[in-house]
């Protein structure tokens, strides 16, 4: 017998699960909060891992089409000083194994592998209640309410209204901040500050504070500030007022050269605080009949560029499980479960220490040196 599965929250590990179930004939619901596919911008670029990520889309039968979307020449990476000067520098001469792709690209690949009506839009879970024989009923802010008869799976990121079901773990500041800032047409109107970030991504780096920049495709530069601030150090700053939350920011960054600056000054749409939350590292939790974790849900972390990889790796493999353990479910989540935890405990043991390799007290040279490695 198959077990039908619903999804709840429609990114890149949820439709991975989606895709994978629907090549092994797996009936699956994707439930998402927003309107449509194109209700925001779905954020930067990624470099998906030959290891993990790639190994997803293998599974997901989508090799092709990701490369068709690949950012060629991307994986170059840089590391400047305050002054500009640059301190480290690797080309991408195609060896990496880790290319670049937008994430709304990559998304719109997902989505369209997906047979129509999969994704049920609009769909904002409130809450999840256990009816006790592995069944759950799901309330939408809607007033749609559904009682799944299969396998629950949440796929809802760092806020999970499915975690509760599982765990009482509770997101914590991870001491760290990210605020985005967007430049356009860069080698025309910023060609200083494009020459600075280079082909791929640009690192500069200080004890508690940082710029990393990606350049994207078409001329766009995908700023990141990075402040190491306790979070009621942001409570003063107005992000309501772009102008204002700007200067509060650049003047972090007052002594650095004017082409890495511009990237915070020049910032061609008004600045975007993320405020960085993480799980405890060993987040896990008993087998609980009906329902499961996958992505950000499960082992939210701090960024080290694994994220978006082991999310859609963990929806691969789940799926996967599923298709082994066709008349027994809770075998095939007892199996995925445990392999997921000891991959994420790992994973975010690294994600702290990628931290303080750019952020800590002999930033950059640790990321460098780490970089040479």
């Amino acid at each position: 017998m198959t077990t039908p599965v619903t999804i709840i929250g429609a990114g890149l590990g949820g439709l991975t699960l989606a895709r994978v179930l629907h090549l092994h004939g797996i009936p699956a619901t994707v439930h998402e909060a927003e309107p449509s596919a194109e209700a925001r911008t779905q954020g930067g670029q990624l470099d998906i891992h030959e290891y993990n990520g790639q190994v997803a889309l293998e599974a997901a039968g989508l090799t092709a089409e990701f490369r068709a979307i690949i950012h060629e020449g991307a994986e170059a990476s840089r590391i400047l000083d305050p002054g500009g000067a640059v301190l480290f520098a690797e080309p991408d001469d195609g060896t990496g194994g880790r290319p670049e792709v937008l994430r709304g690209e990559l998304r719109r690949v997902l989505l369209d592998s997906l047979p129509e009506g999969t994704v049920q839009w609009g769909r904002k879970l409130s809450g999840v209640t256990a009816l006790g024989d592995g069944s759950h009923e799901l309330n939408f802010d809607d007033g749609f309410t559904v009682t799944t008869t299969g396998l629950l799976v949440g796929a809802d990121g760092a806020w999970s209204k499915v975690r509760p079901v599982l765990s009482t773990a509770k997101p914590v500041y991870a001491g760290l901040t990210v605020v985005e800032t967007y430049l356009y047409d860069v080698d025309e109107r910023h060609p200083a500050t494009a020459a600075a970030v280079g082909a791929g991504a640009m690192y500069a780096l200080t004890p508690g504070a940082g710029i990393t920049a990606h350049r994207e495709a078409n001329g766009v530069i995908h700023t990141y500030v990075q402040l190491a601030r306790p979070e009621e150090w942001f409570q003063d700053i107005d992000f309501a007022d772009p102008t204002a939350a700007t200067a509060r920011i650049a003047a972090e960054f007052e002594r650095w050269a004017p082409k890495l600056l511009a990237l915070i000054t020049d910032g061609e749409t008004p600045p975007v605080k993320r405020t960085i939350h993480t799980l405890p590292d060993d987040h896990s939790w008993d087998r609980t009949p009906g329902a499961t974790l996958i992505g950000d849900a499960a082992h939210l972390m701090p960024p080290s560029g694994e994220g978006a990889n082991l999310a859609m790796l963990d929806g691969a493999e789940l799926a996967l499980a599923l298709a082994a353990h066709r008349d027994d479910t809770e075998t095939a989540l007892t199996a995925f479960e445990k392999a997921m935890f000891a991959r994420s405990h790992a994973e975010a043991v690294d994600a702290h220490q990628i931290q303080e390799l750019c952020f800590g007290d002999r930033a950059p040279h640790s990321l460098i040196e780490f970089f040479g490695s």
